[in-house]
């Protein structure tokens, strides 16, 4: 596949309706009515194999859901992009998967590192592993259906129509925006995630052009800050493996809301993604809009 061309359906056939069931918008919209369908299946079968919402069950429902999501964005593709699958390819999943998972929690890592340093963040005791069994369900959940939602449908098919730049801005935005729901939310920690995991997550899906790394920096992410560091994840409290006392300011620490709204993140998870976009850019993986790049292949057929 050619790094530098968006991920799009084939060819619309002759016809109005056709052309306008391949408009990138009109399969956005399909695609997140599918995302429902996905949402209202998983929430049954995860009812059916965890109905106590505890345990190694919830870790298995997390995991069929998943596995849910990924079956109807596959079908999703298939049947109504008519093209193979490349999102998902399993050649090369593996280590962009773990790739994903590391990069994920060194990161996190670092953020906490920084905190700790500044006098924001102390370790006062520590938990058993059973605590793991949540945040594993949750990261799992998470990286999963986020990417699929936010990285596989909306900065894919919005990049197919107005380019590399608006999707990066308008999916970032979005990113951002829907966190603004989640308990103990603000705008500093809408802008935070929006600037840091949006532009982050996105360059690194333009520069594999599948999920899988992705996947495995939001689930790791997400991991390191609850199942290791005891850290709210996006507002919600969340008990890991270390007891914190976390003071200072919301700008230092985050506040209620967790570490990712705070300065050391946006300024490493930010920085870390601008490095990721620079190389998109350099290896020419930024797309322009359709309309240049019709105008440019009539120009090459003339």
């Amino acid at each position: 596949m050619d790094d530098t061309q968006p991920i799009a359906a084939d060819k619309a056939p002759p016809g109005l309706a056709m052309r306008i069931l391949h408009f990138p918008m009109t399969r956005l919209v399909i695609g997140i009515v599918a995302f429902v369908i996905a949402s209202i299946a998983a929430s049954f079968v995860a009812r059916a194999i965890d109905p106590s919402h505890a345990g190694v069950p919830r870790v298995v429902a997390a995991t069929v859901t998943a596995v849910i999501f990924i079956a109807i964005y596959l079908a999703f593709t298939t049947f109504v992009e008519r093209r193979g699958n490349v999102e998902f390819a399993l050649r090369g999943a593996v280590s962009e998967l773990a790739a994903g998972l590391a990069i994920g929690a060194i990161l996190f890592s670092i953020v906490v590192a920084l905190i700790w340093a500044l006098g924001g963040y102390q370790v006062l005791s520590t938990r058993g592993a059973e605590v793991l069994v949540p945040v594993v369900a949750l990261s799992i959940v998470s990286g999963v259906t986020e990417e699929i939602l936010l990285r596989g449908l909306f900065f894919r098919l919005i990049e197919e129509w107005l380019g590399s730049w608006a999707a990066l801005l308008l999916s970032a935005a979005l990113f951002g925006a829907l966190h603004l729901g989640n308990p103990n939310a603000s705008l500093l920690a809408g802008f935070a995630i929006a600037l840091e995991a949006g532009i982050m997550l996105a360059a690194i899906y333009m520069v594999t052009r599948r999920l899988w790394a992705a996947i495995g920096v939001h689930a790791a992410w997400n991991f390191t800050q609850g199942g290791i560091f005891g850290i709210a994840i996006s507002g919600n409290d969340t008990p890991g493996l270390l007891v914190p006392r976390i003071t200072g300011s919301e700008l230092l620490t985050g506040g209620a809301f967790g570490a990712e709204a705070s300065l050391p993140a946006i300024v490493v998870a930010t920085g870390f993604g601008l490095a990721v976009m620079a190389y998109a850019w350099r290896t020419g993986r930024f797309v322009a809009p359709s309309w240049v790049r019709r105008r440019h292949l009539a120009a090459a057929h003339s």
